[in-house]
This record gives C-alpha cells, structure tokens and sequence, in this order.
C-alpha cells in the first residue's frame, strides 16, 4: 500500500479550507503504478483509484455516512465495487454445460472458482475502510471502479464524494474533483 501524502499535494484534488478538510484522488491506471498489486485489476475491468483525506482541523470528521462516486462523461455513475463485487469478478468460474451426445448421461461437473489467500489478504487490505479521520492526519485507501464496458474512463469525468460530516454531525460540503486535474498534471513516472 502507497503512503499517503497530505491530499492537497495530488494534483487531483477538492480542498475546503474553511472546513479544513481535503480529498484527493489518484487513479492507477498505468503499468507503473498498478504493478503494487499482485492482480491486473485492469484485465479484470477494474480500476483501482488511491483515495487520500485530510483533516487539518481540530476535531475528527465521521465518514460512516460516506458516498463517493466517479461520473463519466456520457453520464454514467460509478460507484466503488464491494470486497464480494471483487472477489466473484476475479474467480471467474466459467462453465461449459454442453453435455456431449452420449447415449448414457455423464455427471456434471462443479465449477469452483476462487481467489487465492494472498489476493483476498490484498484487496482487504488495499480497499478504503476508514470510519473517520483524527484531527491533524490523514486516512487513504483505494476505491475499485467497475470500468468493463468503458473505454475512456477518465477524461471529462469527475470523482464525488458526499456524507463526509463535522464532529457536530452536520454534513460538510460535497467534494468535486475533475479528473482532468490529473490527467493534465506532469507525469512524475517512478523506477
């Protein structure tokens, strides 16, 4: 797992300086950065996206109530893939229920499909879980996008999160982020 940077310094990223709390995100949609993964997230028609929040205020923000989505441009909404969505998409079982002519019936055979104890440890521990963020820190995970039947998935879309509430239980401002920030930004390509 990548380690977090204060989210003000992804290029992708909404700041509220008067709630003092900040959300970043950074898509692993290229080879260097999606080899951290033991699994091609990509192959399987996911894409994995680094979510970073800071709180840089004096008391803790609740993200029980959190909501976040990826709106492409033809105006498709995307909402992250559960831990159960990853794993039934990875174990693949396909079945051939073909029987061949035979004149006796032969006994189907059961498919069983699975992942493998190191991807599940993986994805438990890569999916973001934070419940909430401590004043002066910063939580990060990532969000798994179910991008299969699209093409382009990042240019013109926009990253929303919603829920993200004050220590009062009010409900902070929605957070808005162009993918195009990250999509413009300089690459800064890693060894």
């Amino acid at each position: 797992m990548p380690t977090a940077q204060p989210a003000r310094t992804y290029p992708a990223h909404d700041d509220h300086p008067t709630e003092k709390v900040t959300v970043a995100v950074d898509p692993y949609d290229v080879e260097y950065k999606a080899s951290i993964f033991t699994v091609n997230y990509r192959n399987y028609g996911y894409l994995p996206v680094f979510f970073v929040i800071t709180n840089d205020g004096d008391q803790p923000i609740s993200l029980v109530g959190l909501t976040a989505q990826l709106n492409t441009k033809n105006r498709s909404k995307l909402f992250p893939s559960s831990m159960d969505d990853l794993l039934r998409r990875l174990s693949h079982p396909s079945r051939n229920d073909s029987q061949p002519t035979l004149p006796i019936p032969l006994p189907k055979k059961e498919v069983k499909g699975g992942v493998s104890k190191k991807t599940w440890d993986e994805i438990e521990q890569a999916q973001f879980g934070a419940k909430a963020v401590e004043p002066h820190s910063t939580v990060r995970g990532f969000l798994f996008f179910d991008i299969l039947d699209i093409s382009n998935p990042l240019a013109g879309a926009s990253f929303y999160l919603m829920g993200v509430q004050d220590a009062k239980g009010q409900e902070l401002m929605y957070f808005e982020i162009p993918m195009e920030k990250y999509l413009s930004a300089p690459e800064v390509k890693k060894p």
